[in-house]
């Protein structure tokens, strides 16, 4: 019998040494200050506040999920009108987006076709767009079109000095407030140092980006009885820089306020607590195991939209030839 516990002791400490553990969590929630919280905090804080810009994992399943769960709960705050938008897409698709999400008058089909979709789409966020059009929730296009992107990247915001004015509708008005002092920005203009085509402009680009978020962000907000929930990669709103700096600005010049919400996904190994380097990255940190499953290999923002269906090439048989590399393009995108 003592034989018998003693190997069953050292079963069980052999576990433990491996880190076992009796259970898996997908997530776990923290508040910027490294307390443990739940999804029951970010319901109640989000509730109450007027924009919530959720910081994702563009390849994580557990962050896509998430949002979805938060849109669906935030549609049934009484007294409020919900409104979505997203990085993912750009202002140019504003038409489109209204035709099949709001006004419901063209086929999924032709929207997925004609659409400038990111290769995750359907997997990532065509439930997010669906879900709006079912609750007939208005879905706003934010982000800058990457051809303006790339525009700055390539000659910085003197490269806006041609475009014309019914362009310039699909930006921020110019000048855009910037301050390459802040974090997000020096961050990127070190990185890119060295690196072919990418010198102080890429933050500018990165800048340009934030600014028409911000701002379109703004254009579709309704004070005192909306709930704008924008979706956009973790970097864009990480320690209320990038976007969330932005739109502060942007607020402070129309002398009023509204009461803003951060969340920050990152990835850890260990769950159980948040490591220091996460700390006040958001209001809420979500921590996802760093083996989560990913919901494709490739950055989409690095990539070319998905194709419609009707410029798949075939071979002379009619089938579908195999993937072939898409031209990344000048994008920049974090």
């Amino acid at each position: 019998m003592k034989r018998s516990l003693l190997v069953i002791c050292l079963i069980l400490a052999g576990y433990f040494l491996t880190g076992f553990r009796s259970d898996k969590p997908a997530y776990k929630v923290f508040t910027s200050k490294g307390k443990s919280a739940d999804y029951g905090d970010i319901f109640k804080a989000a509730k109450s506040s007027e924009i919530i810009f959720f910081g994702e994992l563009h390849d994580n399943p557990i962050c896509h999920w998430l949002e979805l769960q938060l849109a669906k709960d935030l549609a049934n705050v009484d007294g409020k009108n919900l409104v979505l938008g997203a990085e993912m897409f750009e202002t140019d698709n504003q038409l489109l987006l209204n035709e099949y999400v709001t006004r419901q008058i063209i086929r999924k089909k032709d929207f997925d076709a004609e659409a400038k979709l990111w290769p995750n789409y359907k997997t990532d966020y065509s439930p997010l767009i669906e879900f709006a059009k079912e609750n007939s929730i208005r879905f706003v296009a934010t982000s800058i079109p990457r051809r303006f992107a790339a525009l700055v990247n390539l000659k910085g915001f003197e490269g806006f000095s041609n475009i014309m004015a019914n362009e310039r509708g699909l930006i921020a008005p110019l000048p855009i407030p910037y301050d390459s002092s802040l974090n997000c920005y020096k961050n990127i203009t070190a990185a890119a140092q060295g690196a072919p085509h990418m010198g102080d402009n890429l933050a500018k680009a990165q800048a340009m980006k934030d600014a028409t978020m911000a701002y379109f962000l703004l254009k579709n907000i309704t004070v005192d009885s909306t709930i704008f929930l924008h979706f956009n990669g973790t970097y864009h709103s990480e320690n209320h820089e990038g976007i969330v700096w932005m739109t502060q600005q942007y607020l402070r010049k129309g002398s009023f306020s509204l009461k803003i919400m951060t969340i920050a996904c990152v990835e850890q190994q260990d769950l159980d607590d948040l490591e220091k380097s996460n700390e006040g990255k958001a209001d809420f940190i979500i921590v996802i195991p760093n083996d989560m499953t990913k919901t494709y290999a490739v950055d989409p923002m690095f990539s070319a939209p998905a194709k419609p269906s009707a410029d798949i090439k075939k071979d002379k048989k009619g089938k579908p030839k195999a993937a072939e590399k898409e031209d990344m393009g000048d994008d920049d995108d974090e």
